[in-house]
């Protein structure tokens, strides 16, 4: 079955050449880091920890937060075997041999825990399928996602299951995950002799890690790794800020999501966009990912560039931009960056026009300022006899019944109130649009004439 990759936030050491983070894999729940408002004493999970009752639950958190290892210190909390599916590899095949193993595990006088990882990638006939053997108590099901559930889990599954959201690590959080593996490093550097040769990091070294990990402790753990690994090549055992950067060059391209750079990057990106410059804004897309930038970020940015500066001179440029981003969420990474990257280069191709983008932002301060105009009565509906005595709809004229299919010289807006918000372009289809609103003024000049 494929399993899922654990994350662990503090614990014994193993081999000293295991990964890091299985090194620092917790034994119990007084070793994990974060989510103190379901661990704390009284709250939920600690609770269930305490109970000797597993239920079956729902995780919803960003990556990183913990999910797998909850659900792995449950299994062990409640002696009972773990088994690990990972939506995004598994499928049904995955599914029935958990289900054999549980069996024989049953048969045998012992629980299941069934840890199901993006449970949100399954569909809707792979997720119903663990339904009976949740309500028969074949196995207690954890499913871990970071989508919301209530739109991507079945309501039948979630309804069986308790939603705990879990949350990102503070930056002092990480920074107690940081002097946790800079400890277990530096016990693993021991010498025959017994001397310590220990990795330090300075204070705004350590801060800086724990600012960009961006509530990550799998990505802060991975990040120290390399650091270790490019201090012991250097023969450092100081790192300091300057370092940091360096040693991180080809990782730490990531940037502070909150921090200048980052802003600065999808600045670029909108702009060569806009410029319709279409290598330019590969450039920038593509160093965005490279430095970390989370694709799902970046296909919403992508959604509202084609909105605002393109518009109705290309509405295939929105359309594009959604089928990237759609594409994205049923492939992931990498080859869902692909259709990222086409909508980008359409994007930049595309005819251009901030003509909506404009003219919506103008009636909303329109709207704001005329917001308790009555609706006109013609205007109004009639869905009762008493509305229609009291002449709602009255003369309104049905456009599909007048010349042109249009009612030349009616009027939409409260009465007093008149503005016009769109002016179309004359590139791409903006220009077909502004001839056919010329003609429909005109048409409107004739009948008030």
């Amino acid at each position: 079955m494929a399993g899922s990759q654990d994350l662990f936030s503090g614990g014994p050491a193993t081999a000293r050449h295991a990964p890091l983070a299985e090194r620092m894999r917790p034994r119990d729940l007084s070793e994990v880091v974060g989510q103190s408002h379901l661990l704390g004493p009284g709250k939920p999970l600690r609770v269930a920890f305490e109970s000797g009752r597993p239920h079956s639950m729902i995780f919803w958190g960003p990556p990183g937060v913990g999910k797998t290892t909850l659900a792995r210190l449950m299994a062990d909390g409640f002696d009972a075997q773990f088994i690990a599916i990972s939506a995004v590899l598994g499928g049904v095949k995955d599914i029935r041999e958990a289900v054999q193993v549980a069996q024989v595990a049953q048969g045998q006088g012992r629980r299941t825990i069934l840890f199901v990882d993006e449970v949100h990638r399954f569909n809707k006939a792979q997720q119903d399928a663990f339904l009976p053997y949740v309500e028969s108590g074949l196995f207690t099901f954890i499913g871990a996602t970071t989508e919301n559930p209530s739109f991507e889990v079945n309501s039948a599954l979630l309804s069986r299951a308790r939603v705990y959201v879990l949350e990102s690590l503070s930056v002092e959080e990480l920074m107690q995950l940081i002097d946790r593996a800079i400890d277990i490093l530096g016990r693993d550097s021991d010498t025959e002799d017994g001397e310590r040769t220990p990795l330090q990091l300075a204070p705004e070294a350590r801060e800086v890690l724990a600012r960009w990990a961006d509530g990550d402790a799998r990505r802060v753990i991975n990040a120290i790794e390399v650091v270790a690994e490019s201090a012991m090549a250097a023969g450092r055992t100081v790192v300091d800020g300057e370092w940091l950067e360096t040693s991180l060059s080809q990782n730490l391209r990531r940037f502070d999501k909150g921090g200048d750079a980052f802003y600065d990057q999808i600045s670029a990106l909108h702009k060569s966009v806009r410029g319709s410059d279409p290598d330019a804004a590969l450039y920038w897309f593509a160093r965005m990912l490279d430095g970390g930038a989370d694709p799902r970020y970046l296909a919403r940015r992508i959604v509202r560039m084609a909105v605002e500066d393109i518009g109705l001179a290309d509405p295939r440029a929105t359309q594009l931009a959604l089928n990237g981003a759609d594409i994205y969420e049923r492939l992931g990474s990498p080859e869902g960056e692909l259709a990222l990257a086409q909508a980008v280069v359409y994007l930049a191709c595309a005819a251009k026009s901030n003509a909506l983008y404009m003219a919506y932002k103008q009636a909303r301060r329109y709207a704001e300022e005329h917001g308790s105009a009555p609706v006109p009565i013609h205007l109004r509906n009639a869905p009762t006899k008493l509305m229609k005595q009291m002449g709602h709809g009255k003369e309104y004229r049905y456009a599909h019944d007048e010349p042109q299919g249009y009612a030349a010289g009616e009027n939409y807006f409260p009465d007093g109130l008149r503005a016009r918000f769109y002016q179309p372009t004359d590139r791409g289809l903006e220009g077909k649009i502004s001839e056919k609103l010329a003609f429909l003024r005109q048409l409107d000049r004739q009948a008030k004439s």
